[in-house]
């Protein structure tokens, strides 16, 4: 039989330690301010009626200035990428792993984040930490939080997970023992419980249980936050786009020299460059995120966050625009991006057109190229692109002297083909794929004039 909900605010009034007390070696972290929280359950308690608690159906929101920690998650092997953003953004960076990068801040702060980032994947929030060595302990823990103070009771939730625990096999369960956890104590509050399912189209709680410590953390972007929106017409394997803005930053690319991309695809790298040059933060580009489903959303404030982080939109006579040349063989690959880099308002700003890449136009002024070529895993196809990879190598030489050349590909045998020594190997991950990064020094003239003159 299930407890009413009279119930369990008594035995929360008597054991103060379920309301949020922390266990040693544990950070525990109250979802509202001291006095709310206090006020909230005496207005909920037993002494207090049933028409009392249905004229006040919503209890107090979370504190959006709570101090906890974000993580912010990324494609394996780019957290070094993701830090130096962050640090660039001036946070302080409190840990980091191959697949993310913790901050400190505020819902605030998550917010804009979510805005700013180029690299991130997601930016978690942190709910709660606790011991947990058994599903009953997960409910327990999690039936605990005030999830009334974050989810509408009219809302949606998904729940999703990473999970390495002996008495876990399979996720669903511990996803469905957190959920049934979360919106039974809606219900309880409210006697009604938010739809459940795996859509990304409300708020999102992921659970992180290793070992004997679980953690709870709002997903505060919903869907990735690779997803910019502008890619409407996909070519043939396109680059993810925070990938894509992994390898400019590695890359060097700062929007002040000119930078060429021959085989450009879909225009993902050259859509990348030019909001990078014109220092337009990607998230500006979307209108969906998670933490837009939070109980207490202030669109207010979101609002002004977005016009604080948006640079000043000149006019396109004012200043230099930065060189940003695409182009490919394929007809198809040029219209994508055209059409690609209006949607994402940077059309203006891409010159772009129809060649073999060893026609491209350069510039005077030397810049970077960035080669992103086929990768040929399928059967047979290594053997047709080796003489690309050696063309790849002879437009290096032949043309681009002085020049800071880079090549994205996912078959490091082919890479060979090339004939040029490499000045870095950056690995990255390409969906399921190994790749590299190879950077390549381009001396104008022969090394050993360069050397002498020097």
């Amino acid at each position: 039989m299930r407890r009413s909900f009279p119930g369990i605010v008594n035995r929360l009034l008597m054991n103060r330690s379920s309301i949020r007390r922390p266990a040693a070696g544990y950070l525990r972290y109250s979802l509202l301010p001291p006095e709310s929280l206090r006020a909230f359950i005496d207005s909920t308690g037993p002494s207090s009626s049933k028409a009392q608690r249905l004229a006040n159906p919503e209890p107090p929101h979370m504190d959006p200035a709570r101090t906890t920690t974000l993580r912010l998650t990324c494609a394996h092997g780019q957290h070094e990428m993701l830090a130096m953003e962050l640090e660039g953004l001036g946070r302080s960076i409190a840990a980091s792993d191959r697949t993310g990068v913790e901050v400190q801040g505020n819902l605030h702060e998550a917010v804009r984040l979510n805005l700013l980032s180029r690299v991130a994947m997601r930016v978690l929030y942190l709910i709660d930490a606790f011991p947990c060595n058994h599903p009953d302990q997960l409910a327990k823990s999690a039936g605990a939080i005030p999830w009334e103070t974050i989810i509408p009771s009219n809302g949606y939730l998904s729940v999703t997970s990473t999970i390495n625990h002996p008495t876990i096999d399979n996720t669903m369960f511990a996803n469905l023992r957190l959920k049934d956890a979360i919106v039974d104590r809606i219900r309880a509050v409210h006697g009604r419980r938010p739809d459940s399912g795996p859509l990304r189209t409300g708020v999102v709680v992921h659970l992180h249980w290793h070992g004997q410590t679980a953690q709870l953390w709002i997903d505060t972007s919903g869907e990735k936050l690779s997803d910019r929106s502008y890619r409407k017409m996909p070519h043939h394997a396109p680059l993810r786009e925070t990938l894509a803005a992994a390898i400019l930053m590695r890359a060097g690319y700062t929007g002040e020299a000119p930078i060429v991309i021959p085989m450009c695809g879909s225009g993902t790298l050259a859509i990348e460059a030019a909001l990078m040059a014109t220092h337009r933060p990607p998230g500006l580009l979307r209108n969906r995120f998670g933490f837009q489903h939070l109980l207490g959303f202030d669109r207010g404030l979101y609002d002004s966050i977005r016009r604080e982080v948006a640079p000043r939109r000149p006019r396109r006579s004012e200043g230099p625009k930065p060189t940003i040349i695409a182009t490919d063989i394929d007809p198809a690959a040029i219209e994508a991006t055209r059409k690609n880099a209006e949607t994402a308002g940077v059309g203006h700003l891409i010159e772009s057109s129809v060649c073999d890449f060893a026609d491209t136009p350069l510039p005077e002024e030397p810049g970077i190229v960035i080669l992103h070529p086929e990768y040929g895993l399928r059967l047979g196809d290594g053997d047709a692109l080796r003489e690309t990879y050696a063309r790849m190598g002879d437009f290096f030489k032949q043309r681009c002297g002085g020049w800071a050349g880079w090549i994205f590909t996912g078959n490091l045998e082919l890479a060979k083909v090339v004939g040029l020594r490499t000045s870095c190997r950056v690995p990255f991950k390409h969906a399921s794929v190994d790749a590299r990064l190879l950077g390549y020094e381009l001396w104008k003239g022969s090394r050993k004039r360069k050397v002498t003159d020097a």
